[in-house]
């Protein structure tokens, strides 16, 4: 990101032209079929982009949904007119498959389907393969948020029947943010559809095969760092090796933090090796926000909770980060409950917890 290169500069097209190749070949796709598309903003910005630019009619699009996220791609297509069709499951469970035959029989109008690979609210992997079978068993072109999950799980796009999938640079991938991507099947997006200017999709893609180049100014110190943290994912092994030291993380501080006595909010079965949330001490001495304050002056960010129906805190396992890195962050959450005078091993709550 040191490197300064104009948007129309010769190298800056050149590192454009590779990443894009990149995503493909993570995706396990390629031309002339499929197409990697940056676009500028932040993720959310490119689900937004991605379905004004699928979604011709609105009442036909099916949206799945156990958390804040899958919540979101609801928000973003009734602001888009979609009106979409959304069926709701509570957090703590799995988006169901035998749901998309249930609804199609009842609402045959629907042609598209959108929803969350890797619930970050809670940390939970949703059955991506399931759910695709049962979309493709239904007609229905399928619409992948893999935000926290694309490269560090494979998710071979073709096999699967993903028409698009939307993803961000600074999650699995190791970027930094500033840009969304989107690996979309080519004849999946329709010219003129979105009603948007900067967030057509199409129109984007269609400058992209013209010039190579964005329509409006790049990020590119962004798109830079996002061709480095790709080459750098190769080099770790590709993205089985870094979802076996990501799993390795996560296992870490699963056993260290139920040492400590802190639950999960997912089984162990159930748990991505992403990101998790795990309930509040029930200790009325325990403060979050002192918690959180006196983790973040030892250089140890966590993220407070995203669940409506309990109190919780997650901790990503996800990064450039180790076994010692983990090792570290337990010795301190040890520590910062000290200094509350929260005991440990913490007291099994006293009543049940949502």
């Amino acid at each position: 990101m040191l490197v300064d290169l104009g948007s129309r500069d010769p190298a800056f097209l050149e590192a454009l032209a590779e990443l894009r190749t990149e995503l493909l070949a993570l995706a396990e796709v390629g031309e002339p079929s499929y197409a990697a598309i940056p676009m500028q903003g932040s993720g959310t910005f490119a689900l937004e982009s991605a379905l004004g630019s699928v979604v011709d009619k609105p009442s036909r699009l099916l949206i799945l949904s156990n958390g804040a996220y899958g919540d979101r791609l609801a928000e973003l297509a009734e602001r888009l007119r979609l009106a979409p069709v959304v069926r709701r499951v509570p957090e703590t469970a799995p988006l169901d498959p035998a749901d998309i035959a249930a609804i199609c029989n009842e609402q045959p109008q629907l042609t598209h389907l959108a929803f969350v690979h890797c619930e970050t609210s809670t940390g939970r992997i949703n059955p991506l393969p399931a759910l695709c079978a049962a979309a493709r068993q239904a007609g229905l072109s399928v619409l992948v948020d893999a935000m926290s999950s694309f490269g560090a799980t494979p998710i071979p796009m073709a096999a699967l029947g993903i028409d698009v999938l939307v993803t961000s640079p600074n999650k699995c991938l190791q970027g930094v943010p500033g840009c969304g991507l989107v690996v979309a099947r080519r004849a999946a997006l329709q010219p003129g559809l979105s009603p948007s200017v900067s967030l057509d999709l199409a129109a984007q893609l269609a400058g992209l095969d013209k010039t190579g180049q964005f329509r409006f100014t790049p990020p590119t110190h962004v798109l830079l760092a996002l061709r480095q943290a790709i080459r750098e994912l190769r080099s770790e092994g590709g993205i089985r090796a870094r979802q076996a030291r990501y799993q390795q993380n996560a296992t870490i501080l699963h056993q260290g933090m139920a040492e400590l006595g802190f639950r999960t909010l997912l089984q162990g079965h159930e748990q991505s090796p992403i990101i998790s949330a795990f309930y509040y001490p029930d200790d009325p001495r325990f403060d979050f926000q002192r918690f959180y304050t006196s983790l973040s002056g030892r250089g140890l960010c966590i993220y407070p909770g995203k669940v409506s129906s309990a109190a919780c805190f997650r901790i990503g396992t996800i990064g450039d980060l180790h076994e010692a890195d983990f090792v570290t962050l337990l010795a301190a959450i040890r520590d910062v409950l000290s200094e509350q005078g929260v005991a440990v091993p913490l007291v099994p709550p006293s009543r049940k917890t949502p």
